[in-house]
């Protein structure tokens, strides 16, 4: 197939978009409504893609309109385009006036809890007329998914100790620290220096044994030649924590950069306990094929400062 005389003359970014709106809203009509054109415009659109590529792109129905698996194909590498024209057109917008700017972003929520708030705050002082848009992902391979989805520009989260993919950058910026915490009126606070298997029948709240720290909090224990012991609430929120160790009557474990950054010192306290090495990574996620706009590298400079001048843990390589 020819691109010059066969895609690149004949497929614009116009018959894409029908395309697209026309999978989303699972109707020509609705597409013709939602973009203001006749439905013959719309058909003959989707008609002369599909006489160009020589392949049904839509499947049509009494139900509707729905992608075929080469109209997805198709969809999903024009998501690519549309996401990459709209990375150029931000980075003009930026070149011509560096304190504007919007980054999407996405992270698992001790980040939210933490890093992300605090880097938001340092960058939106420099620059206040930056716009930040967070979005909650589920920790493990779903957040990179996301990414690859395009659903943000980068990713900040813990970084699997094996992780190799090959259209995704990485760059370390520390080693994030489990802390056992507990709350302001706990009397484990009274003590200087603390084992681990001192509390072990302690009240604890641990996460769900399948959740990402899950594992991570077994080592723990485990390092220290400890069963981990039955908690006594099962949680995997940060939130629900904080309010059950306000009581002064839990424990739970918490990263370190929450501890540091999330502005919990009046209510929630880092206990003096001895703890096994660890090793847990913390990074931002790129996708390697996509154009990284200025405000992300203003972003991941900020971050690779912040870790450096906290100190929140070596970076690990």
């Amino acid at each position: 197939m020819d691109w010059s005389d066969r895609i690149g003359r004949r497929i614009k970014l116009r018959d894409l978009h029908i395309l697209l709106a026309v999978a989303q809203t699972g109707s020509m009509s609705k597409a013709a409504k939602d973009l203001s054109v006749s439905h013959p415009v719309i058909s003959k659109v989707v008609s002369d893609l599909e006489r160009t590529l020589g392949v049904r792109l839509i499947d049509r129905g009494h139900h509707g309109a729905e992608p075929t698996v080469y109209g997805r194909e198709l969809l999903k590498h024009g998501l690519a385009a549309f996401d990459e024209l709209r990375q150029g057109v931000k980075a003009i917008e930026f070149l011509s006036d560096p304190t504007v700017g919007e980054l999407r972003i996405g992270g698992p929520d001790p980040m939210l809890a933490g890093l992300i708030p605090a880097l938001i705050s340092r960058l939106s002082r420099q620059y206040p007329r930056l716009a930040f848009d967070v979005t909650l992902v589920a920790p493990g391979l779903a957040q990179y998914r996301a990414l690859r989805d395009r659903e943000f520009e980068l990713l900040i989260g813990r970084i699997p100790r094996s992780f190799a993919d090959d259209d995704i950058n990485v760059e370390i910026l520390y080693d994030e620290p489990l802390l056992v915490a507990v709350g302001a009126k706990n009397r484990w606070l009274r003590r200087r220096e603390i084992e681990l298997s001192e509390l072990i029948d302690e009240p604890w709240v641990l996460p769900h044994a399948e959740s990402v720290p899950g594992p991570l909090i077994a080592e723990l224990f485990h390092a220290a030649g400890l069963n981990v012991p039955s908690a006594a609430v099962i949680a995997s929120s940060l939130q629900m924590n904080d309010a059950l160790l306000a009581s002064g009557q839990f424990l739970a474990f918490y990263p370190g950069s929450v501890l540091r950054l999330g502005g919990k010192q009046p209510m929630i306290k880092t206990l003096p306990v001895r703890l096994p090495a660890q090793r847990t990574p913390v990074g931002i996620a790129t996708l390697k094929n996509r154009l990284i706009s200025p405000v992300a590298q203003l972003f991941i400079g900020c971050a690779q400062d912040m870790a450096r001048s906290l100190d929140l843990g070596s970076p690990a390589r």
